[in-house]
Formats: structure tokens, sequence, C-alpha cells
């Protein structure tokens, strides 16, 4: 189903910048009557009203309540449609920080006619003007949330396009392709062939080449997005906890020389080179009778599964028997994630010792082979950087182009997810002679479910869903 919005005939305003006192605080009015609701409560220096003034300029005045008593002086931009954000004529106000001053401005603006803005709706109104599709005006929300360098590339290669461009020229080629097969039905009496099969074969595959390698980045994407999960994980008073506690620059956990000190999941963010990584400090593995305990290392084979990056921490004063006792129950869950073996307190070995866990590893590796190796001392901050830069060159986004499309969007990835099946269906259709007409409802659904990431094809349901997610001035 096509969807198409109808042009709202009201004027909103929000607050646009943070909640809070700050120097400077941006109202934005957008809508058909806004030059003149602005008029209503603008006194513009040059005594000049905004529907006079030349479009894209900015005014110098003060804003003055319902009996003429200045509230504050101001600078009033106006932007005339199409050139805004929304694709309306906006003005957005400058005032001072003060909660006062922002909430007065805006209680005069209701009063002359405006409307508060609901979440997104700025946003929303963008996209039905035409000058974002959906998934660019979902990399908005993205571009206000990120946190890292990582994340906000992401946002702003979306927000430009890239992933949008991608996304059209599929669907043209599928356009062209279902074009070519629904000519032949329409001549099924005389048996013309107007699609080489071999040709529409070969697009078939390029097509789900694409759409798979885009859906298949959606696990970098998604943790550079949250935050990569890295999970410390080891025997008790191995200096999981320590070794936390310096990833994260503070005492975030409980450190103590007893066994079994952390009985539950501890978790913190930090950026390093510009990438969140998501820590996970676990529960020592062990075997207890303790009933807490127990369900704090259950947790801990949890998030061990659902961890990117695995750091098994093992203290080097007694590493054979820990790696005899856990190779078994680590290694096998290990097999698809980047696994770094780090050999605590080496301030308390000698190079002997380190010579033996260096080819103790070499044999373990033979199970992990993508496994990595580093000694440290957490307690003495000892190799803490290296192990950063490990953690860094893991997630190896050099081998990622500046312009390279990475899915962030869950609703996308779902969206993809349906396209590769109905592309797939197309391939098996094609190789087993199906007739056109089953083939064609299987491009057509590849083409719906594209349709569906950019806005082409969209319900109020899911426009309500994601814009209800935005900030109210946005």
């Amino acid at each position: 189903m096509e969807f198409e919005l109808n042009t709202p005939q009201d004027t909103i305003c929000a607050i646009s910048t943070a909640p809070g006192r700050g120097g400077i605080a941006v109202i934005r009015i957008s809508g058909p009557e806004s030059v003149e609701i602005t008029d209503r409560i603008f006194h513009a220096a040059n005594d000049k009203k905004l529907s006079d003034a030349k479009p894209n300029t900015t005014h110098y005045g003060s804003i003055v309540d319902d009996d003429n008593h200045p509230i504050d002086d101001v600078i009033a931009t106006l932007f005339v449609a199409p050139h805004s954000f929304t694709g309306e004529t906006t003005i957005e106000i400058s005032c001072h920080g003060s909660t006062y001053i922002q909430q007065q401005i805006i209680a005069l603006l209701l009063r002359k006619g405006c409307r508060l803005a609901q979440p997104g709706e700025f946003t929303r109104r963008a996209f039905t003007n035409g000058k974002l599709d959906l998934s660019q005006a979902e990399a908005v929300a993205d571009l206000i949330a990120s946190t890292s360098a990582a994340s906000h590339r992401l946002a702003m290669q979306q927000m430009r396009g890239g992933f949008s461009r991608e996304l059209a020229h599929l669907r043209e080629q599928l356009l062209t392709f279902v074009s070519l097969v629904e000519l032949e039905l329409d001549f099924s009496e005389e048996e013309v062939e107007f699609a080489d099969r071999k040709k529409l074969t070969e697009l078939a595959q390029e097509i789900e080449h694409v759409i798979k390698r885009l859906s298949d980045s959606f696990s970098l994407g998604n943790a550079l997005k949250n935050g990569i999960p890295t999970a410390i994980i080891g025997e008790t008073n191995a200096g999981k906890s320590t070794l936390l506690n310096r990833l994260v620059k503070e005492e975030r956990a409980l450190v103590s020389d007893i066994h079994g000190t952390t009985r539950d999941v501890i978790e913190d963010t930090v950026v390093l080179q510009g990438i969140t990584f998501r820590f996970i400090d676990t529960a020592g593995i062990r075997e207890t009778h303790d009933t807490i305990e127990s369900m704090g290392i259950e947790r801990t084979y949890q998030k061990l599964d659902q961890a990117t990056i695995v750091i098994w921490l093992i203290d080097a004063t007694h590493a054979p028997q820990e790696i005899e006792t856990l190779s078994a129950k680590i290694l096998p869950r290990c097999r698809d994630k980047h696994l770094i073996i780090a050999f605590n307190k080496i301030d308390k070995i000698n190079d002997a010792t380190r010579q033996q866990l260096t080819n103790l590893y070499n044999r373990l590796t033979q199970e992990t082979p993508g496994a990595s190796l580093i000694f440290l001392s957490a307690s003495h901050n000892q190799n803490i950087d290296a192990l950063e830069k490990r953690l860094t060159d893991t997630v190896n986004l050099s081998n990622t182009a500046e312009n390279d499309v990475i899915v962030t969007n869950a609703r996308h990835y779902e969206a993809l997810m349906h396209a590769h099946d109905a592309i797939q269906r197309t391939l098996d259709g094609l190789q087993s002679g199906l007739s056109g007409d089953f083939i064609s409802q299987d491009i057509r659904e590849c083409m719906h479910y594209l349709g569906e990431i950019t806005g082409q094809i969209s319900t109020d349901e899911i426009l309500g869903s994601i814009f209800s997610k935005f900030c109210i001035g946005k």
C-alpha cells in the first residue's frame, strides 16, 4: 500500500533545545501561520514585520506579552517553505536560556494560535513533505542520541541518504525485473519471452548479494550504536572486578580477596577510540553450593553467550589449573566470538612461567584459532592500554570504508530479512522454471519490504511508533 499523509494545516511550536537552563534556548514554530503568529508577539528592532522580510534571514528584536511588556530580547530566524527542515515556513526564536522565559514565549505562542508539537512532529512533517525519507528521519533520532564517533558517523551516513540511495537502486532494478516478467504475462498465449532467464537470474543473484551484505552488517551496526558487549569472565579472584575498574577509570565494582565477592552482573560503558564498549563484569565461575552465587554464575554463562568480545581473565599464578577446569566450559561458547585470553597478575611471575603460559595459550588456540593473547596486571595498571588497543583493533573499523552502508536499526534489519527471503524464493523459482506470475509476486514482495524501510510503503501505526520515540522539539 502506498502511503501518503495529508499536509498538516495547523501551526506547531516547541522548545527544541534540551530542557533546563542554558546560555540560549531555541523555540521552533512551523506551519502555514508561523509568520503571522510570530508577528503578533515579536517586535523587530527596525520595526519591520517578518511577513515583509526576505526569506532565510535573521532579525533582532523583542518578544512582548499581551500588555506589550517585553519578555526577552531575541533573534528570530525566518525559513520560507520549502527551504526549511520541515519543508514548511518555519521560524526559530533564539532567546535566553531561562526556563521562565522559554515557558512564557511558548504560552504566548499557544494563545496566539499555535499548537504544542507532539514528539517527533517536526521530523514527521519533514518526512511528509519529502525532505527526508523514513530511514533518514530515523537517523535524526540516532544522531541526537549518538555518544561516540562511530555511532555519530553511522547516523550521519544514513541521514545523508547513503542507505536510501542503495535501497532506491535495488528497487529500481527490481521494478525493471518485474516489468519484464509481467509483460510476458500479457502475451502468455503467444509464448513470447521478453525476459532472458539467465540475465534475470544474474540480476536476482546480485540483488540477493547486496541485501545479504546489508542484513549481515546489522550485528556490527547494532553493536556500534548501542555499545559492543564485552564480557569479562574467569574464576573467582582472577581480578575481573579490578580490571573493570581500570577500564572504566573508576571504582565501579567491589574488589576483595574473598572468593565469590561478585555475585551478579555489573555493567558500564567506555568509549575507546570513538567506539563504545559495554563491559560486563561477571560472577566468578567455580563449584559452589551457595544459591545466590550459583544464580550469578548462571548469569555469567548467559552474558558469555550474548557477548561479541570475551576477555577470559586467568590468574597467571595458577593458570594451568584454571584452564583445565574451565576450558571445556568456555571455549566451545567462544568459537564465533572475539576471544582475548588475558593472563593477569604478571607482576607475580617470572620469565620462565610467562613462556610456559605462552606455550599453554598456543595449545588452547588450536580449538579457537581466532583468539589473541595478552599479559597484564590489573592491580598495577600494567598493559591496560595494550588491552584497550587490542579491543579497538578487534572491531577493525579500518576495513569499513567511509561510505559503506552499515545497518543499525532493528526495524530495517527485520525488513531486510523478509526481503532476502523473497528474493531467495525468486531465485529458486527461476531455477525451477516456475511460472512468471509466481515469480512476479515474490519480486513485488521484495520491493514491498525494501519500501517499508524508506517509507514508500508504510502505515499510520508504523509512523506513529517511530516518531513517538523522538523528543518533543525534533
